[in-house]
């Protein structure tokens, strides 16, 4: 939906399914009800997840055309897509292979082509597309092999520029224009702003440079310019609150560096504030093994009063070290609902979504909102209401902040 400068939406992943006829099904099952409860007689936006099969679905016969026919129908819009989850997302064990197949690979590569071609022809006119993606690829796949984790970072970025190139043709030949959104997050081959900044420095801008600039027949100049055009990032607020990086400082850092913010996932993290009584720690440790589940990586980080990282790579890992803990701060990667700060002596990260919200209104540095609680079905049962009100609440949560008269805040961009 539209409001004010930005378009809003949650990300579809909440739903199980990867078939196109699953997709179809919970589109038809939620959309309307929602859109009736929230923007009635206004387009309604949809922030699109595609597995891998779908896509391929949707690119058949006249598959993609009557999905057209049905949101315009229901006066519905599609302007942002998830592109990180290639497989299975929900229902199973997905862990580390939420990467799978990373950007050094032939299968990310096409599945990113079907993407772009099923976004640009449903992209309104005037209104530009993002394709959320994975960070390169998982880190600790080559912790025994730095060699390896360059090579691989190298063949990602000459995937990245062909998805580029691509990128440029489409929009020559229809005036439609997509863009890609890398998303950090902890353990990705970027997951701060330095590993970002550093990536686009070393390797996007001069080495993306010369394979674009070979593919279209263009400057080197002319190629980074188009890069940071199309290759933007997608700022996960739950995923640089884990990283205890604040929005200002961060986005300014971007910004600086003419690197362009595509997407916003408005998405809040587990945050606990210990105290120096060990014995409560048992306690809380009790509470944080209900979020310790099978089917999602839950990164943890605790910063102590020095503010050194100590960083896990899953939930379930981190809990043997809880108790005795000398941190004052844990941060774990689970996304509960927006709306909560507090559940049961455990916090949130919310001050950061209210930080980055406050600031939009100061400055339109970016107008793709998608709510991503994708948790749902593995959140506690007392945390969570009907999956429709569930949506619907964080909405209103959000469409009130940004409705507001912008507060002071510590400083702009």
């Amino acid at each position: 939906m539209k409001l004010n400068n930005y378009h809003l939406t949650y990300c579809t992943n909440i739903h199980p399914g990867e078939a196109w006829s699953q997709v179809f099904n919970n589109l038809q099952k939620y959309i309307p009800t929602l859109k009736a409860r929230l923007s009635e007689h206004k387009p309604f936006g949809i922030g699109l997840s595609l597995a891998n099969i779908a896509t391929h679905t949707l690119l058949k016969e006249n598959t993609l055309s009557y999905f057209q026919w049905w949101l315009e129908e229901h006066n519905l819009y599609v302007f942002t897509l998830n592109g990180f989850p290639y497989g299975t997302f929900h229902g199973q064990p997905v862990k580390d292979q939420v990467y799978a197949p990373d950007w050094s690979t032939k299968e990310r590569l096409e599945y990113t082509f079907r993407l772009l071609h099923i976004l640009a022809p449903l992209l309104p006119e005037g209104v530009q597309g993002s394709i959320s993606t994975l960070p390169i690829s998982y880190k600790p796949w080559f912790k025994q092999n730095q060699v390896y984790l360059s090579f691989v970072i190298m063949n990602a970025t000459r995937h990245i520029a062909r998805v580029v190139a691509e990128m440029v043709r489409v929009h020559r030949k229809t005036g439609k224009f997509v863009y890609l959104a890398l998303e950090p997050e902890p353990d990705g081959v970027i997951e701060n702003s330095a590993e970002v900044i550093n990536y686009f420095q070393i390797y996007l801008l001069p080495l993306g440079g010369k394979y674009l600039a070979n593919d279209l027949g263009i400057s080197q100049e002319k190629a980074e310019q188009l890069l940071l055009e199309h290759v933007r990032i997608c700022y996960d607020t739950c995923h640089f609150a884990l990283e205890y990086e604040k929005p200002v400082s961060t986005i300014k850092q971007f910004l600086a560096a003419g690197i362009k913010i595509g997407k916003i996932q408005i998405s809040a993290a587990l945050k606990l504030n210990l105290s120096d009584d060990i014995k409560k720690h048992a306690a809380l440790s009790k509470k944080l093994r209900n979020f310790a589940e099978s089917t999602y990586l839950h990164q943890a980080i605790a910063r102590d009063i020095n503010g050194q990282l100590y960083q896990y790579s899953d939930l379930d890992e981190a809990l043997p070290d809880f108790e005795d803990s000398i941190a004052q701060e844990w941060r774990i990667h689970f996304h509960v609902p927006i709306v909560l700060n507090e559940y049961q002596d455990l916090l949130s990260t919310q001050d950061d979504i209210i930080e980055i919200l406050e600031l939009l209104k100061i400055q339109n540095f970016c107008n793709h909102l998608e709510i991503e609680t994708y948790t749902w079905e593995v959140l506690p049962h007392d945390m969570k209401l009907d999956i429709i009100t569930s949506i619907q609440r964080e909405y209103k949560w959000i469409m009130q902040k940004l409705c507001q008269a912008p507060s002071k805040i510590s400083s702009s961009i």
